[in-house]
């Protein structure tokens, strides 16, 4: 029967590998083994060879050596002493995917082999050798053999080692002076053979290479002995000065290379500048330690500079007297400085960092702990969806959970709150797409006037949300329900808006009549046929909104002819007033430029009117019933809007000294100065003497150049009226309070 095991080779070396398992192994496995070798590998004394070739055996259970053969490996040897008929072993397989046959396989395979293998290895064979001389023929029957391949290789190097073979011979060299010897065959490679002497070679090389490594040691511990004898040999000295002082040594004649001799030497001083370089640091180390117990003695800070420090360091007692502190440089004594101002440094920074740390850490359990609290109340059920602030802070504020977050940074308590109340905001939304859903689905419209009660029967009815707690869904009810008031709240609003802006634009419409116009007589009754054909009328629902529009127009005209006749009646009392001499023009001028009195209101009602004609323009824009002025006229516009949007106080005080006119101030100083000139008095100077002695009355110069520059603005600005703006005879927006005054 077949056996599973084959013999392979890898990089010369036999193994066997099982074409079943695939499993390789180094060790021959026991069905290829002969019946000697089995029985010597089934006992536990194995045979090895010395480096020298001589043979002992190991005991590999009690680790025991001897160089005597054991009887029990004779016992095994007893057994098998005819050696079997060698069989022709299996194929090789050898690396590379190639295979060979065992040189032993048949006589041809001999033959062909010995016609492969050169002269020189035929000489061993019975062949001529290059002499013509026949070489000595060998019985290849006694060949030795060995277990292993190793024990085999340890023979042939012993072999090489009996016949003193130089490293540096050639493979031929070698056979011709070992071939004869009966251990050349303890390889039957030739292959192997070579590579046993290549391996010999680099071993006799290394152990060369040691034994002249060892005498240069031992020659240099010699020389070095010899040079240590002589103290004035120091670490600066040359090898020229040395020379004559060690060459009658003993120790100097063992060599006579002087190359060799100089080397040694200068490895010497090496060692010698080595120990000074060695000595020197030790003392500077030293140096520094000791200034480092210095610097810390001398109580400095972080930012302590080095101009102050140096200062600190010169002027200590220890630093003065110990002279190893002279070896040491200002830049030694600066970089110490360094060192030690940053190692005091680094404690102050782990310092800060580790209270900012602990701050950070409490902070951070201040604020685990208010959330454990916002957890409580959440799960009491004091914290829901739509939660405000302001019903939790009374219960938490006096809670050391709260009042510990107060003024930490980060996520305040309220952010916090928010955070929660969000959360459960989250998980109304899923409910509430379920009461929508019900609500669909039933079309059933909540109602301003929907109670609780009958939302939370209908949410009974269906199994979607019957099962939600009542609380849930009176939130929910409370918010839809606050949606559809304040959804009819704004649709109220725009009705009303709507409602002002029609009785607007009918007023708009009967003040601007213009047959005939309307007067403060005209009467309701009278001015209806007029207006009931107009779309602004037909607007209006009721007569009542109908007349309130008409009520505001009456009510604008009556006003109107109040103030005129205010004015004229101020008009005729100064006129009687001028005639009798009783009017001072100044006391007028002064009335005209003093400020009037501020009203509180003003501002707002400004703003409030100013907001309603904006929003009205918007709006007008869109719906065609009043356009905005044109962009070249519309700063005029508004300047002539806010003159007449005002308060009545504020049109009543500009009216009471609109007919005061400046120039009346300079007649009357006029006509006072021809008076008193007529009377002989002396004439005033109005400023064209060059005289500038003396004091100047008040008035003489200055207020007369202002005064004529005022009356000269007056009448650029009386003559220089601006266009009116064409403007549509369109709606203008106004109220009870603060109303647009429109053009007439």
């Amino acid at each position: 029967m077949a056996s599973v095991w084959s013999q392979a080779e890898s990089n010369g070396r036999v193994y066997y590998y099982n074409t079943v398992t695939k499993a390789t192994q180094w060790t021959k496995p026991e069905e290829l083994m002969t019946p000697s070798e089995r029985a010597l590998a089934n006992q536990p004394w194995k045979q090895h060879a010395s480096p020298e070739g001589r043979p002992y055996w190991y005991h590999s259970e009690t680790k025991q050596t001897t160089w005597e053969m054991p009887e029990v490996y004779k016992n095994a040897l007893a057994q098998s002493s005819q050696p079997p008929k060698p069989q022709m072993p299996a194929p090789q397989f050898v690396a590379g995917g190639t295979s060979s046959f065992s040189s032993q396989s048949q006589p041809r395979d001999r033959d062909d082999y010995s016609e492969r293998i050169g002269q020189d290895r035929q000489i061993g064979y019975g062949q001529m050798d290059v002499n013509g001389t026949r070489g000595a023929t060998f019985d290849t029957q006694n060949d030795p053999n060995y277990a292993t391949f190793e024990e085999g290789e340890a023979a042939f190097i012993n072999l090489l080692r009996r016949q003193k073979v130089q490293p540096d011979w050639t493979w031929e060299q070698t056979m011709r002076a070992t071939i004869k010897d009966p251990q050349y065959r303890a390889l039957k490679d030739p292959k192997d053979r070579k590579a046993a002497f290549e391996k010999y070679a680099v071993e006799v090389r290394l152990q060369e290479k040691d034994r002249a490594k060892e005498r240069l040691a031992k020659l240099r511990a010699d020389f070095g002995t010899m040079l240590r004898r002589h103290p004035e040999i120091k670490h600066y000295t040359r090898w020229k000065t040395a020379r004559p002082i060690i060459e009658g040594e003993t120790i100097f004649r063992s060599t006579n290379d002087d190359t060799e001799r100089k080397q040694l030497f200068e490895e010497y001083i090496i060692e010698l500048k080595k120990a000074h370089i060695e000595r020197e640091a030790v003392n500077r180390k030293s140096a520094m330690d000791e200034l480092v117990h210095i610097l810390k003695g001398l109580d400095l800070e972080p930012y302590t500079r080095w101009a102050e420090a140096h200062n600190m360091i010169q002027a200590d007692n220890k630093f003065q007297e110990d002279d190893k502190f002279q070896t040491l440089s200002k830049s030694d004594i600066l970089t110490a400085f360094e060192n030690h101002i940053k190692s005091l440094e680094r404690t102050f920074n782990d310092e800060r960092q580790r209270e900012k740390n602990s701050k950070v850490r409490r902070e951070r359990q201040n604020r685990d702990r208010f959330l454990d609290l916002l957890t409580e109340l959440k799960a009491a059920g004091k914290i829901k969806a739509g939660t405000k602030w302001m019903h939790i802070h009374p219960e938490i504020k006096d809670d050391p959970r709260y009042t510990s977050m107060l003024g930490q940074p980060g996520s305040t308590p309220l952010d916090l709150f928010w955070d929660v109340v969000e959360e459960e905001e989250r998980a109304l939304r899923l409910v509430r797409n379920d009461v929508y859903d019900v609500l669909e689905d039933k079309r059933y419209e909540i109602t301003p006037k929907t109670t609780s009660q009958e939302f939370l029967s209908l949410m009974s009815t269906d199994r979607r949300t019957a099962h939600l707690p009542s609380d849930t869904l009176d939130l929910i009810f409370a918010r839809l329900h606050e949606k559809v008031v304040r959804r009819s709240e704004d649709d109220k609003h725009a009705s009303e808006r709507h409602q002002r802006r029609a009785i607007d634009a009918l007023r708009s419409k009967i003040k601007h009549l213009s047959s005939p116009p309307v007067t403060a007589s005209t009467t309701w009754e009278s001015l209806r046929p007029q207006v009931a054909h107009l779309e602004e009328f037909k607007a209006l629902e009721n007569d009542g909104l109908r007349r309130q529009a008409f009520e505001k127009v009456i009510r604008r005209l009556k006003e109107k002819e109040e103030d005129a006749s205010e004015r004229n009646s101020k008009r005729d009392r100064r006129g009687g007033e001028q005639r009798n001499g009783l009017y001072d023009p100044r006391s007028a001028a002064r009335r005209e430029r003093a400020t009037p009195e501020l009203d509180i209101y003003e501002a707002e009602r400004r703003k409030a009117m100013a907001d309603r004609e904006r929003q009205y323009n918007y709006k007008a824009g869109a719906t065609g019933l009043s356009p905005p002025p044109p962009a070249a006229s519309h700063r005029s516009s508004e300047r002539d809007r806010h003159e007449r949007v005002g308060s009545r106080g504020d049109r009543r005080h500009r009216e009471r000294y609109a007919d005061v006119d400046p120039r009346d101030d300079v007649r009357e100083r006029d006509r006072l100065y021809a008076t008193r000139a007529a009377r002989g008095e002396r004439e005033l100077d109005y400023g064209d003497s060059s005289r500038g002695g003396g004091r100047r009355r008040r008035g003489s110069e200055g207020s007369e150049g202002s005064a004529r520059k005022r009356i000269r603005r007056e009448e650029r600005r009386k003559t220089k009226t601006p266009e009116p703006v064409k403007e549509d005879l369109g709606l203008r927006s106004g109220s009870e309070e603060g109303e647009m005054v429109e053009d007439d």
